[in-house]
């Protein structure tokens, strides 16, 4: 099979297509023919060594894909069936022409979706169900400050914040980006290359702040929502986009009597799988009848998946990145 292959630690720019053997097949597992696979910040992160979750080298990255179940391991449970249209998380190896998934990762995809659709719908929709619903507790009527606004969590944090009953402020980096954010239903528009972010939302928060900051940012843009959060405020540190790791000051959660909340949506799953399921089909039912619309901006060929995690490094894309594999 064809697969982007990682032999050593390094670069996006390092990755090299090859012709190697398919993955071999546990009995608890399924084989899935790949159609097409999402990129997510932690694939690049893997590719440099810097994730936590390191595979053996060589490996395929990719976090999720979407495609057609070929093969049912006899100890597989959960009722798939080869021919099955299915998306998958499992981690690693999905810029390939096969991967081979546990069924606590496969789910099925609803009949009037695609697979490019598919492909990223798990890790970005499920992160932002997970934090919102299992961490933040977020109730409708609070206000809430979607940092990155744009990107593959964060328009899918302002589709289901709004959808959830939230006062969605997005906050992005360029007037386009916000654009699409308001498409997707945000309330109020944040450039925080033009705004400061502290006063902008206490101005729209009649100076009590934001009940809830999603933040796949990090950096100073946590800083300065820590500043204008409201009385027991949950902040969701979901990432760290900019590169830098903020070290919280714990004086601001204690005068403004809030909470730093870490959402770790792969290690929770792991940890209890049929919880993630139950979020899953609340998702899916949504998506189903037409109250979620995925958003892909940007689409290559296998043999140009560098080119397509440059998109996300540079933050060129809005939205996800899809590789169309088979």
């Amino acid at each position: 099979m064809k697969a982007m292959i990682c032999d050593a630690i390094g670069e996006p720019e390092d990755l090299r297509l090859k012709q190697v053997e398919a993955p071999a097949m546990r009995d608890d597992q399924l084989r899935i023919r790949v159609h097409a696979a999402a990129l997510n910040f932690p694939d690049i992160l893997t590719v440099q060594g810097k994730y936590q979750h390191k595979p053996p080298l060589p490996f395929a990255p990719g976090m999720e894909c979407a495609g057609e179940v070929i093969a049912v391991g006899p100890k597989a449970r959960g009722g798939f069936r080869p021919g099955d249209r299915v998306m998958a998380n499992p981690g690693v190896g999905c810029l390939a022409e096969e991967v081979c998934a546990h069924p606590d990762k496969v789910y099925a995809i609803p009949d009037n979706v695609t697979f490019e659709a598919a492909a990223g719908f798990i890790v970005t929709y499920g992160t932002v169900y997970h934090a919102f619903v299992d961490r933040g507790a977020l109730r409708p009527g609070e206000s809430l400050l979607v940092l990155g606004a744009a990107g593959g969590v964060g328009i899918c944090a302002v589709e289901l914040g709004k959808l959830m009953g939230a006062q969605v402020i997005a906050a992005a980096s360029s007037d386009a980006k916000l654009k699409l954010c308001a498409d997707y239903g945000a309330d109020h528009l944040l450039n925080y290359n033009a705004e400061p972010i502290k006063e902008t939302v206490l101005g729209l928060t009649d100076e009590q702040g934001a009940d809830v900051v999603f933040d796949p940012v990090g950096g100073d843009a946590t800083f300065q929502s820590l500043r204008c959060m409201n009385r027991g405020g949950r902040l969701l540190i979901v990432g760290f986009a900019s590169g830098p790791i903020p070290e919280i000051p714990a004086n601001r959660l204690l005068l403004r009597q809030c909470q730093a909340v870490g959402v770790a949506f792969g290690s929770y799953g792991a940890q209890y799988p049929d919880r993630i399921r139950a979020n899953m089909a609340v998702l899916t039912d949504w998506w189903k009848h037409g109250m979620l619309k995925p958003h892909v901006s940007m689409t290559f060929p296998l043999e140009e998946a560098v080119a397509a995690m440059n998109a996300l490094t540079t933050r060129k894309a809005t939205g996800k990145v899809v590789v169309k594999v088979g």
